[in-house]
């Protein structure tokens, strides 16, 4: 029964995250009092994420080394580097919704990323080093680089976020991989199963209660608010199509263009939404929360178009061959 859940879950996943933004903003009052169970379910989400993973998966980078630091230098330099400057060009008065967008393209790639490249025949190995090694490096990387960024326009702690993400990403993996490797991989194979289900609802979970403590900047809908969708659908649109045009000029193959599509385009929003409500002004928040009104819509997308651009291109090869 967890199973069929868990697989009808994955179906919908492009509106999990919408009808969360909308529950959280229509039940606000009753939602708000209970933000502070962001941080502890997502904890369980990466707990969940990272036990089809081990310790050992570190030991063979060298075939990866390119994709990896491919994916890494969009995620952390040139994504980052993007959202800064559409802020400053357009927000140029605003530095928490400037802080917002860059907080939202800073966050390591998300863990819903391996979903969608197995649905679509993409590199696993690799999008599964990339999520380890990146979710590894955000407790320093994240607030380092907001630092770097927009350090001198708002007051950003940056040792509390590294100690929020140690507890939301890092302890939670390196307890999953243990576990898992310990077991010989028993425990992936009967706990995982399990557990899918509930971490898909937790996305939902933590979406639906950081919404409410925000929910006042959706309840009234002005221009600019119309504005700041557009710009974070728009830049999100840019991470998936700067992965998939780096792999391609790069000559990679079929499996390593996916990985890099949507590892370059995906985001781990949740935690970016969990340090916005727990560190910043609560309209730092916004653009996060905006982000995750289609980031799996996007995904949804992508993958059709990327199907469809190998079909072509296979058909375009049967017919040189004949």
């Amino acid at each position: 029964m967890l199973q069929s859940f868990n697989l009808l879950l994955q179906r919908i996943m492009p509106i999990i995250t919408p009808i969360g933004v909308l529950t959280g903003i229509f039940l606000s009052q009753s939602l708000e009092s209970y933000v502070f169970l962001v941080p502890w379910i997502f904890a369980f989400m990466t707990f969940s994420g990272s036990l089809s993973s081990k310790l050992s998966d570190f030991t063979n980078l060298r075939p990866y080394l390119l994709p990896l630091t491919v994916c890494l230098f969009l995620l952390h330099v040139f994504m980052p580097l993007v959202a800064f400057s559409v802020g400053k060009l357009v927000f140029s008065e605003d530095p928490f919704t400037i802080t917002g967008l860059v907080l939202s393209f800073i966050v390591p790639t998300g863990v819903s990323s391996l979903i969608w490249v197995t649905i679509f025949k993409g590199n696993v190995v690799l999008t599964l080093l990339i999520i380890l090694i990146d979710t590894m490096l955000a407790p320093f990387l994240v607030p380092t680089l907001l630092h770097m960024f927009v350090g001198a326009s708002i007051e950003i702690n940056g040792v509390e976020i590294m100690r929020g993400l140690i507890w939301m990403i890092v302890i939670p993996s390196i307890t999953a991989m243990l576990l898992n490797q310990l077991t010989k991989g028993r425990v992936n194979e009967s706990v995982s199963p399990i557990l899918a289900p509930f971490s898909k609802l937790s996305l939902g979970a933590i979406v639906a209660l950081n919404s409410s403590a925000i929910a006042s900047y959706f309840k009234n809908i002005n221009g600019k608010l119309l504005f700041l969708i557009i710009v974070v659908f728009a830049i999100a649109l840019i991470g998936y199509i700067s992965g998939f045009i780096f792999s391609r000029l790069l000559k990679m193959d079929r499996e390593t263009v996916i990985a890099l599509t949507y590892n370059g385009g995906m985001r781990n929003i949740g935690a970016g939404a969990a340090i916005a409500i727990t560190y910043f002004p609560a309209p730092v928040a916004v653009p996060v929360v905006v982000g995750m009104l289609f980031q799996q819509i996007i995904a949804s997308l992508t993958g059709s178009l990327l199907s469809r651009f190998y079909r072509r291109g296979s058909r375009n090869v049967n017919i040189v061959e004949m």
